[in-house]
């Protein structure tokens, strides 16, 4: 009894380092994909925008008077001097497309943006204002875009280096609405953001539509300040009348499950079912007094991995559900028609089948659900161990760990 155990103790830490070169190959795949591929997909989609506030500004002349060599000097000094937005009303929409490359998913979207901004002339005298809008991405797409100031299209906005540059020329008094839109393509999250530190905001409305119930925000952004569920989406506004802030307003896109990332995970904890299985195997054939040879343990557990092998690979191609029914399928068919042979059909239909079902297939499942794996596990070992004491509550251990003499099936 002691060898066997031995033999089965050394049949599952080799198993086990398989799972694990199997996982580790599986994750190299993926980041290296990852690597290559989000590139190429940024190229052909955009990349994460983060659209800007944009800024106001006028240039004054200084005549700054000081003592060089025992002569008073004048020297001309340029002074940037920001003006600051009267009001902001902006309505985002984002509309969200799935996009797979190999092992794994990317959350593109598309979005429609328009900002109208309100700048006035407080003082007493004509300024020659600039406004300074950056576009999210200089790489990216931009479509119709438009620039309209008081009601009037600007036939050509000027784009220097990333950045929309317009003179707004400003008389006392006076007040201009900068209405500034387009369409563009994006890649995991939106942003808007007010400057890169702590900002004064004042009148600010912003609404977004989304296409997807499944909303989230990024690190260091406000949550709205309204929401309003749509049939296909969500109806979100921010709106401050007077805001002081250093975090941005934003959404991240949905993710969808990533075949790769979650092979690896599963390789990973596949040590753990294949224990909890050889366990009942184990119980129930000393219970029975069935002799089991390490070499079945040995097919068994290879029949296990083959599961993972072949997951491992055929999510590339099919979708991950149909991959895992085929996987099982295979798996569960290599099982039982080798442990038909060995103990019966009956037993190797019932016992092992059904254990094969829930510690491999129903077991792999769980880590559909993000945040209830560990419970699911610690479930699944705890119902193992309750099952495991009822059969072999009237066990006389003692009879069992004498030295054996029979040789039926093979033992050692």
């Amino acid at each position: 009894m002691i060898q066997r155990i031995v033999a089965i103790g050394f049949i599952f830490a080799s198993m086990t380092i398989a799972w694990i070169i199997l996982g580790q190959t599986v994750r190299f795949r993926t980041h290296e994909q990852d690597a290559k591929l989000k590139n190429a997909v940024g190229q052909l989609w955009g990349a994460a925008q983060i659209q800007r506030a944009p800024t106001v500004y006028w240039t004054a002349w200084n005549f700054v008077q000081h003592i060089e060599d025992g002569q008073s000097i004048k020297r001309t000094v340029e002074e940037v001097r920001i003006i600051p937005l009267q009001s902001s009303r902006l309505d985002v929409d984002l509309q969200l497309e799935h996009r797979r490359k190999g092992l794994l998913w990317y959350a593109t979207y598309t979005v429609a943006f328009t900002g109208t901004f309100t700048v006035a002339n407080e003082t007493d005298q004509t300024l020659e204002t600039r406004l300074d809008f950056p576009l999210p991405d200089p790489q990216a797409v931009y479509d119709d875009f438009s620039v309209v100031i008081d009601g009037e299209n600007v036939s050509a906005p000027a784009i220097v280096s990333g950045h929309l540059v317009q003179p707004i020329p400003l008389p006392p008094g006076a007040r201009r609405t900068v209405r500034i839109s387009y369409r563009s393509q994006g890649l995991d999250q939106w942003r808007y953001r007010f400057g890169d530190e702590v900002n004064q905001v004042s009148d600010f409305a912003l609404t977004m539509h989304t296409d997807f119930q499944a909303i989230d925000f990024p690190q260091h952004s406000m949550s709205p300040t309204r929401k309003e569920p749509l049939d296909d989406g969500w109806k979100l506004e921010w709106r401050y009348d007077h805001l002081l802030t250093g975090v941005d307003v934003g959404m991240s896109m949905p993710r969808r499950l990533n075949p790769g990332p979650w092979t690896s995970q599963v390789s990973f904890a596949a040590p753990i079912s294949l224990f909890l299985f050889f366990f009942l195997l184990f119980l129930f054939c000393t219970v029975r007094g069935i002799g089991i040879h390490p070499m079945n343990y040995l097919f068994v557990g290879a029949a296990f991995f083959s599961f993972h092998l072949l997951l491992a690979y055929l999510v590339d191609h099919i979708s991950i559900h149909l991959a895992i029914a085929i996987c099982s399928a295979v798996s569960i068919f290599l099982v039982i028609s080798y442990m038909r042979l060995v103990v019966g059909l009956r037993l190797a239909l019932v016992e092992v089948g059904l254990a094969q079902l829930i510690y491999l297939v129903l077991f792999s499942y769980t880590f559909f659900f993000e945040g209830y794996t560990g419970l699911a596990i610690a479930l699944l070992c705890i119902v193992t161990l309750f099952a495991a004491m009822q059969f072999t509550g009237r066990l006389d251990w003692g009879a069992a760990f004498r030295p054996e003499t029979s040789s039926a099936h093979g033992r050692i």
